[in-house]
């Protein structure tokens, strides 16, 4: 199934705001999936939905030859910058998850970071990651899941405010349902799965507010597309379940659910 008109969209939504603020409140998310993968010298890499490149530089830093696709040109453009300013060399390229330009068995590991999980069709990034992986190759997934109280409550947050997706677009958060992802990658990949948890700390839920509708494309870009009185009542959602749910000492932690799906390719 087709998806190219959301995913053209996507392709500027997520380039939307300074992307690299997002990127460090999952700092140990990117450090346990490199830490999982271990990178050593000439390992053939892709990261894949890379944003502005995180994982990619920890991979190469380890001389890893890295490659980083992502759907966005704004991100990919910042990814370039940052590799140059730490003079890692590092192949970016904007692409598609679910419409890779390399060959067959191309990689030895593939990672994503809270990244393939928002491609629309999963079956078709599953596919992918079947291929271009070789044969005792592995991938290593960072995914939310679905927890009531997880990220997935700011997208339940959001949700009344969006569009409708099309019909067949796949729900992100089930790549965080272990059996989900089972049946997705199940036939390819010998699969591990772990859980982790990745604590956001903020002053108040006005701040929680303030970071992701300035720097969270999805958030930033829905936030500018309503109008005076919408947008008013999403940030009061936003702060209101923040403020009340997430609470711990004087402040909010949102204690964020995550899995690792770590693969190895039969």
């Amino acid at each position: 199934m087709a998806f190219e008109e959301l995913k053209q969209k996507q392709s500027v939504v997520w380039g939307t705001g300074p992307y690299q603020n997002i990127t460090e409140t999952i700092t140990d998310i990117h450090a346990r999936v490199i830490e999982r993968l271990a990178p050593q010298p000439g390992m053939k890499w892709l990261d894949l939905a890379c944003g502005t490149g995180a994982a990619a530089e920890l991979a190469a830093e380890k001389g890893a030859a890295v490659t980083g696709v992502d759907l966005a040109p704004a991100l990919i453009e910042t990814a370039e910058e940052r590799a140059r300013e730490r003079n890692l060399d590092i192949d970016y390229r904007v692409g598609d998850c679910e419409n890779l330009e390399f060959e067959d068995g191309s990689f030895d590991v593939v990672s994503s970071t809270c990244g393939v999980m928002f491609a629309p069709d999963h079956e078709a990034s599953a596919r992918e990651l079947a291929r271009v992986v070789k044969p005792g190759g592995r991938i290593g997934l960072a995914n939310w899941t679905p927890a009531e109280k997880g990220l997935a409550a700011i997208f339940r947050i959001m949700k009344p405010f969006q569009p409708t997706p099309p019909a067949g677009a796949g729900y992100p958060f089930d790549w965080g349902d272990e059996q989900h992802v089972k049946d997705l990658l199940g036939d390819s990949f010998d699969l591990e799965i772990e859980r982790g948890i990745s604590p956001l700390r903020l002053p108040s839920g006005e701040a929680y507010w303030q970071l992701f509708s300035s720097s969270y494309g999805p958030t930033r870009t829905l936030s500018e597309s309503l109008d005076d009185d919408k947008r008013e009542e999403l940030h009061r959602s936003w702060v209101e379940f923040a403020d009340t749910e997430l609470a711990s000492n004087g402040g909010i932690e949102h204690q964020r659910e995550w899995v690792l799906v770590h693969g190895t390719r039969r």
